[in-house]
């Protein structure tokens, strides 16, 4: 097998795997409990809150059941605890539907949504910045795309807005992001099973001395910020992914050019991710064969890939329009993304299968 689909899901790496299952085995009170079992338990949380706050900016870390939910919750609590400030939002048109979605409602409920695209501004941090007035309450932009691998430099996009206006909140959704390229904002988001931990658990970081109204109400866990019982196991596999984690930018950077010299080979093969995207995710898109065609003759040799989000359930992306690219080539379009376990051996045997199939199914 060939696994070549990581922006969608990661194999959970051996410490992960190995730290839900000692957790569960040896340290399964409710972190909630008054009695040694329970304290256990709350010390395993804080300990994989520290990890997680070792590569971050100050402030604290919220455990959420993943992405969705520590999106919608920074989003609608911005909303709830900032709506003084103004009732602007400034945003892109490649978000995740875990953010567009959410800001969607927003502007249902009267909110001004400003929509800006990478294809049409080439210093797109500044371009954000300038949206900015003093009557916007949030900035919500992901540091790196999950279709293209597009990289927004989240750092500089944070001292942008807040050189524009202090008040406002930035909002980054770093699921594909985390661990990979440097964050700032006053939220921001994170999921497990981006990084070889498990689906169902994911994280919010909250800056310091910045505020959230809480999106569920319950028995006030977690600083009353997100009720119910921590799934103690899960946040001992996030910290151990975290700590183990192996990406290395320059091997991913040696991967893609393998990759791209490979594609450049081929006739009718466009690629999609420029020298703007992050190395581990490359999109291209192959002239006459329809993406979901192309997948399934790849899946018949066991080689995973994707056709774009996950989350698409195999649509056509209307998040590549924002990047420039076209309906058709949107329709061909195929993304590899990579592990820190992936070969230039299983990029050689992907290529000479992609042949295979333009040989077979080119119109």
């Amino acid at each position: 097998m060939i696994y070549l689909d990581n922006a969608a899901t990661t194999k959970p790496c051996a410490e992960a795997v190995t730290a839900v299952q000692e957790t569960m085995e040896q340290c399964f009170g409710n972190a909630s409990s008054l009695h040694r079992m329970g304290i256990n338990a709350e010390k395993v949380i804080n300990g994989a809150r520290k990890t997680l706050l070792s590569v971050l900016p100050e402030g604290d870390v919220y455990f959420t059941s993943g992405a969705t939910e520590s999106n919608n919750t920074a989003i609608f609590g911005i909303a709830e605890t900032y709506r003084r400030t103004g009732q602007r939002i400034v945003t892109t048109a490649m978000e995740h539907p875990s953010v567009a979605n959410p800001i969607d409602k927003l502007a249902e409920r009267g909110f001004e949504v400003v929509r800006l695209s990478p294809k049409d501004h080439a210093d797109f941090e500044q371009a954000l910045a300038d949206a900015v007035d003093d009557k916007t309450m949030m900035v919500s932009c992901m540091a790196v795309n999950n279709e293209t691998g597009f990289k927004v430099d989240v750092k500089r996009l944070y001292r942008l807005v807040k050189r524009k206006n202090e008040k406002t909140m930035v909002h980054i959704d770093a699921v594909q992001g985390f661990l990979k390229v440097p964050l700032d904002g006053d939220f921001i988001t994170m999921s497990g099973h981006k990084i070889h931990s498990s689906k169902g658990i994911g994280a919010l970081f909250v800056r310091k001395g910045a505020r959230l109204s809480p999106l569920l109400y319950g028995g006030g866990q977690q600083k009353k910020l997100r009720s119910g019982t921590e799934p103690v196991e899960l946040c001992a596999g996030l910290a151990a992914a975290v700590r183990s984690y192996r990406g290395n930018e320059q091997r991913f950077a040696e991967l893609k050019s393998h990759l791209v010299e490979l594609l450049s080979g081929m006739e009718g093969v466009k690629l999609n991710s420029d020298d703007r995207c992050v190395p581990n995710i490359v999109n291209f898109s192959i002239k006459g064969v329809r993406s979901e065609i192309m997948l399934h003759s790849l899946e018949e040799q066991e080689i995973y890939v994707s056709s774009g989000s996950a989350c698409s359930k195999g649509k056509t992306s209307g998040v590549l329009a924002a990047f420039g690219i076209s309906d058709s080539d949107a329709d061909s379009a195929i993304r590899v993304s990579m592990c820190a376990d992936t070969t230039e051996e299983e990029l050689d045997i992907l290529c000479e299968n992609i042949k295979k199939g333009i040989e077979r199914f080119r119109r």
